[in-house]
């Protein structure tokens, strides 16, 4: 499991731990059932605070994407299609967002728009 984290971000470092963690388990880095690094070993390799992993991890739990058995660690959930489907749906929305502020600022149609997906999807 890769980590990266970047102090000049404006984002918080337990929210890119999450961000990053959840995105390997929806593209299937990491699988179901496989244990993720100790809050303590995390920890020390990222060279932050145990509180701050701690966080993460309970988001992550908190979420859906990793359960706790105590005493033994965390571990990757199952996959529930309908949290995946509603993750998907999430990120669509904000790319759809982007389009809309870029499709505005060029000055494109809804049917122009429309008509750039249909050769998308036809290149496919």
């Amino acid at each position: 499991m890769t980590i990266l984290i970047d102090n000049r971000s404006g984002v918080p470092i337990y929210d890119q731990i999450f961000t990053q963690i959840k995105s390997q388990i929806l593209s299937g880095a990491l699988s179901e059932n496989e244990a993720l690094p100790s809050i303590r070993s995390l920890a020390k390799d990222l060279r932050i605070s145990v509180i701050t992993t701690k966080r993460a991890y309970d988001e992550l739990e908190g979420a859906g994407f990793i359960f706790t058995v105590p005493g033994k660690g965390s571990f990757v959930a199952a996959k529930d299609t309908e949290l995946i489907r509603e993750e998907n749906l999430r990120q669509i929305e904000e790319h759809m967002k982007q389009i809309q502020l870029l499709a505005r600022a060029c000055g494109l149609s809804r049917q122009e728009l429309g008509e750039i997906y249909d050769v998308l999807e036809e290149e496919e």
